[in-house]
């Protein structure tokens, strides 16, 4: 028998639950006599048994004629379909000897059985014959179908809309797979059908073979009929869309004739038209007008749809667009903008970050607008995003404000109503910004702010509170306003809580009892006690929040009160009223600082010189006199410096991005009249394959020899079966591809037995071959990912001699995952890392072990091997012998994972030392990089190459969780 035209593979297209061969299969024999029984069930399970059998690769050529006299003419829906597999994995050929060269002929019993599909095909049960044209789809032997073509063509005019589309479709398969020599007007059959076709589906099925087979005819049909396109449905649209495609990107010159057929499908009730036709129009032209219209549709999609991942997709080509189009995004900003009140923190973000390089004079009033009222909404939301939300909405109207001083000022009045709030400090640094920028609203401001000192409840919030008190309030009048404010919500000194004594206490805490006598409602009386807790008034009713903070021991905030009191009485030159209360207040907070515990000694013992230090300038004149201009003068100076190299940051970091690198120096010309006419158009960006290979992991600009990094041998050579295996991480997803190599002179049934251990779960298992002898076949195992830690994966290969039943057991070597198939560079605020830090319990601690002299390799060398990204700006053209830095990354799960590189260079040798620490909020990730840092750290140079290896026992602390 000719393997190449019988084997199974060639003809098999489903599957079968393993379980039916639990106990062994029935003999032929056996099968044989089960297929004569009058039972239905029992034909069904021995027809299952015939098929299953014939997989493991079994012959059984003496079931084939069982199956012809005693299921053919079967009524039975089950035993028919069962017989449509077992028509597919039958030999359908008679075998010849291994010399001959002549072709395969039909085995005689196979005229029995086209006659009983012909007669499926003239069945009247239009259902009967769908599945049997379904059927003729996957046959694929010219002997078989070419008698049946008349038949076929005859379902093309028949009442019933499923017989109809099911023969367009066999007719596309057939003409696919023998072309004319089957059926020599097939194209043109095709065209006189569809011009006549009512149905959705039966024309969307004739235009799928025009499409592929007669090109000409399915462009020419949609030039005739472009008003129409609309009507025939959203998957000939689709059609019509992948056509326009496939043409343009092989002849440029023929994207005229499908441009006014995109626009109309802009407007398609289908979401998924109008998305595939916006990004082909925008692919096709760069025209204002197409831009124009793929935008404004874009929009439209966003607001329309509830599927937030496809909301995400959406963006996304927004994004796209506004890198070389952003004028013509900003006509359709507020559109995008509405997309800002959905509930998912991500989408607005997104949408943020979309909006604002958008604003411009025109606009900002609308987007402030919005941003305002969304920023007042969250006031109210109970969901969880509305702090994060709130945030992101404060960074954008400051943003907003900074580069727009028109709308300062209203944006600055309703930030006001959140200082005692959770995004208290983002505003308060905000208006600490506008304060210095824009001296002309100074006056209402510091205002509002001392009006609102009694709303602040957060440590932080008031000291940056303090600070703007004490550096803009300038005039007396101001000056003595926020002085008085200041100390009426202090109170008087001494700051310390004293004790009550334990028994008045005790005797306070005591119920009290009330006797006394009433009428009930029958005229009588009766005696009722009454018992009365004592209300606990807490310390937190009693004191204002300015006091509260200090009586609970904020050594860091009195330090600041004492600078800014300090102020405001240099400010008023001394003015003794004010001196004195101010003296009594800092001997309050001096008091506080000197009864802290050893927990803050050292900040107390700094906050305990400073207020001694401003003390010292309030009695002594000469102090005074020496350090008043920088106590008054330089804290502003410094920091609009700092306000001046921020921005000019934000703008080098801009520009870069938007100065990136279009196209390499020794990157190949692309001439459209020198290419052959299978070239694709290097002019048009219709690349819908890198939407593939986004959509599986794939990194654009990779060669196909970067598949071999994560090929990992898995067995031995000398191994009856030798295995490899091919690890593809597509984020959540873990495609494990096995090549199984069968070394022996023997057919064997070969089964993989996978496990895992970590956060990996077997979603899809290699199913059980048999592979002939020194034969291979390819199995795929599916992987689902739920965690950044690096797991394992580990199995057994169990197989089995056909012949002999003989058993063998080969173990697989270990598969280990690597961290960084995860961790991608992200960026943050600093303040955003130091809230972290604060916050992730787990930490590991590495110790530096490299022979990497120099400081900054040795972080560039980091950053490079863990991929994560460096938030410190580092200056190089030093000289110092310390580096400190925070690197950051974001795994694909959401993980944060924060790194702190501290390293000193030492005098002698040059051996650097230090410590790395990570620290993240699972175990797994902090454990994982740790690992990968103690394995890389290590730079050893040898051979004009560099090479790394294990730095030993480098983790100096393990999970360092509270």
């Amino acid at each position: 028998m000719s393997q190449a035209v019988n084997s199974n593979d060639d003809y098999c297209s489903f599957t079968l639950p393993s379980d039916l061969s639990q106990g062994g299969l029935p003999s032929e024999s056996d099968i044989c006599k089960d297929l004569e029984s009058n039972d239905s069930s029992v034909k069904r399970s021995a027809l299952k048994a015939a098929i299953m059998a014939m997989l493991g690769g079994e012959a059984l050529p003496r079931v084939l004629m069982q199956v012809i006299r005693f299921c053919i003419n079967t009524e039975d829906h089950q035993l028919k379909k069962l017989m449509m597999l077992y028509w597919e994995v039958v030999p359908k050929y008679q075998p010849n000897d291994a010399s001959s060269k002549e072709k395969p002929k039909l085995l005689p019993e196979m005229i029995l059985v086209c006659n009983a599909l012909m007669n499926d095909l003239n069945h009247p049960n239009e259902y009967v014959r769908g599945s049997m044209l379904r059927f003729l789809c996957k046959v694929k032997d010219f002997e078989i179908l070419g008698p049946l073509m008349p038949s076929v063509k005859q379902c093309l005019e028949h009442r019933h809309s499923y017989v109809r589309k099911n023969a367009a479709l066999t007719i596309f398969h057939c003409f696919k797979n023998h072309g004319v020599k089957l059926i020599p007007d097939g194209a043109e059959l095709m065209e006189r059908f569809i011009l006549a076709e009512t149905d959705m589906c039966a024309r969307r099925n004739a235009f799928l073979m025009l499409f592929n087979e007669a090109e000409g005819i399915a462009i020419e049909f949609i030039s005739q009929n472009v008003d129409d396109i609309m009507k025939f449905g959203e998957g000939f649209a689709l059609l019509v869309l992948e056509l326009t495609r496939k043409v343009c990107r092989r002849e440029p010159a023929q994207k005229s004739r499908f441009v006014r057929v995109l626009f109309q499908m802009l407007s398609s009730d289908s979401a998924s038209v109008s998305y595939e036709a916006c990004w082909t129009l925008v692919s096709l032209s760069s025209a204002p007008t197409a831009v124009r219209a793929a935008a404004a549709t874009y929009s439209t999609l966003l607001s329309s749809q509830a599927d937030n991942n496809v909301k995400l997709i959406i963006l996304e080509r927004l994004e796209e667009l506004k890198k070389k189009h952003s004028k013509v995004l900003q006509e359709v900003l507020m559109d995008i903008l509405k997309a800002i009140a959905s509930p998912n923190p991500d989408i607005c973000k997104k949408v943020i970050d979309i909006s604002m390089p958008l604003v411009n004079s025109r606009n900002v009033e609308e987007v402030v607008t919005v941003l305002k009222r969304e920023l007042l909404k969250s006031q109210d939301s109970d969901l969880e995003k509305s702090a994060a939300f709130r945030d992101m909405l404060v960074q954008a109207l400051h943003s907003c404000s900074s580069r727009f001083p028109d709308v300062a000022e209203g944006v600055v009045t309703t930030l006001m109503d959140f200082i005692g709030g959770d995004g208290a400090l983002n505003v308060v640094i905000f208006v600490r910004a506008i304060v210095e920028q824009y001296p002309e609203l100074r006056d209402g401001v510091l205002t509002t702010l001392q009006n609102s000192i009694s709303d602040v409840t957060k440590s932080e919030v008031m000291c940056i509170t303090m600070w703007i008190l004490g550096e803009y309030c300038t005039e007396p009048e101001s000056v003595q306003s926020a002085f008085d404010d200041v100390m009426q919500e202090l109170g008087e000194p001494p700051f310390i809580v004293v004790d009550q004594d334990k028994d008045e206490k005790k005797e306070a805490e005591e119920p009290t009892t009330t006797t006394k006598n009433v009428v009930l409602a029958d005229g009588t009386y009766a005696t009722q006690t009454v018992y009365s807790e004592p209300t606990k008034k807490d310390m937190e009713e009693k004191l204002s929040g300015l006091r509260k903070l200090v009586v609970e021991g904020d050594i860091f905030l009195c330090s600041i009160l004492a600078s800014t009191l300090t102020k405001f009485c240099l400010r008023m030159n001394k003015k003794k009223s004010m001196v004195v209360k101010a003296l009594l207040t800092l001997c309050g907070f001096a008091q506080v600082a000197s009864l802290k515990g050893s927990s803050q000694k050292s900040a107390a013992i700094d906050s305990h010189e400073r207020i001694s230090l401003c003390c010292r300038m309030l009695l002594d004149d000469k102090t005074s006199d020496m350090l008043s201009e920088t106590w008054m003068e330089k804290g502003k100076v410094t920091f609009s410096q700092l306000l001046g190299v921020m921005k000019e940051k934000k703008e080098r970091e801009s520009k870069d991005e938007e100065e990136g690198v279009v196209s390499q120096a020794d990157d190949l010309i692309h001439i459209r009249q020198l290419k052959g006419a299978m070239a694709g158009g290097g002019d048009i960006d219709l690349d819908d394959g890198s939407d593939l290979l986004r959509a599986t992991g794939a990194q654009g600009g990779g060669s196909g020899l970067d598949g071999l990094k994560h090929t990992y041998q898995l067995t031995g050579f000398s191994d009856s079966v030798y295995s490899e295996a091919s690890l593809i991480v597509n984020d959540y997803d873990i495609k494990l591809e096995l090549l199984l190599i069968n070394r022996t002179p023997d057919a064997l049934s070969i089964n993989v037995e996978l496990s895992t251990i970590g956060d990996l779960k077997i979603v899809e298992r290699p199913q059980q071959r048999v592979v002939g002898p020194l034969d291979q076949v390819t199995l795929g195992a599916s992987i689902k990912v739920s965690s950044t830690e690096t797991g394992r994966i580990f199995g057994t290969i169990v197989h089995e001699n056909v012949s002999t039943g003989q058993k063998g057991y080969i173990n697989l070597n270990d598969l280990h995952l690597d961290i960084m198939d995860y961790i991608k560079p992200a960026t943050c605020s600093d303040e955003v890392f130091r809230s972290f830090w604060a916050e992730f319990e787990w930490e590991n601690k590495v110790a530096v072990s490299t022979s990497i002299t120099d400081i900054h390799k040795f972080l560039d060398h980091i950053v490079e091997k863990t991929n994560m990204k460096c938030l410190t700006p580092v200056q190089r053209d030093g000289k110092s012998n310390f580096l400190a830095a925070n690197l950051y990354a974001r795994s694909v799960f959401g993980e944060d994972a924060l790194v702190n590189v501290s390293i000193e260079k030492k005098v002698d040798g040059g051996q650097l030392t230090g410590y790395i620490r990570i620290r993240s909020k699972t175990q797994g990730i902090a454990l994982s990089l740790g690992d990968r840092i103690t394995k890389v750290q290590r730079k050893v140079e040898g051979a004009g190459a560099v090479k790394e290896e294990e730095a030993g026992a480098g983790v100096v602390g393990g999970e360092g969780g509270q």
